[in-house]
């Protein structure tokens, strides 16, 4: 048995993982520094917020910041191995009567 490509490759997959959480890890510093710098920005606008205030929109911008970057780092992570080139696309030929 021979290993194809893309992420059954193990030696492929490994890199690919350890880079998208090196990417991931990257965008979790991003995210919070960002997220501090919403919360500097709202207190220097207005008056002093309370604390759970603070929490939430540092919780909040990071969390969507980092769901965004999930997202794409999996679409990337699929089609940077190849492995989407893997799927057969039935639709296209059945509904669309396009060929490969």
């Amino acid at each position: 048995m021979t290993n194809g490509p893309g992420l059954d490759d193990h030696h492929q997959a490994q890199f690919a993982w350890a880079r998208f959480r090196r990417i991931m890890w990257g965008m979790a510093a991003l995210a919070l520094g960002v997220a501090l710098a919403v919360v500097a920005l709202l207190w220097a606008l207005s008056d002093p917020l309370p604390w759970i205030f603070v929490a939430l929109i540092i919780g909040g911008v990071w969390a969507t910041v980092m769901m965004a970057a999930l997202l794409m780092g999996l679409m990337f992570l699929s089609s940077g191995t190849g492995h989407d080139h893997h799927v057969h696309d039935r639709v296209s030929a059945d509904v669309l009567g396009e060929d490969d």
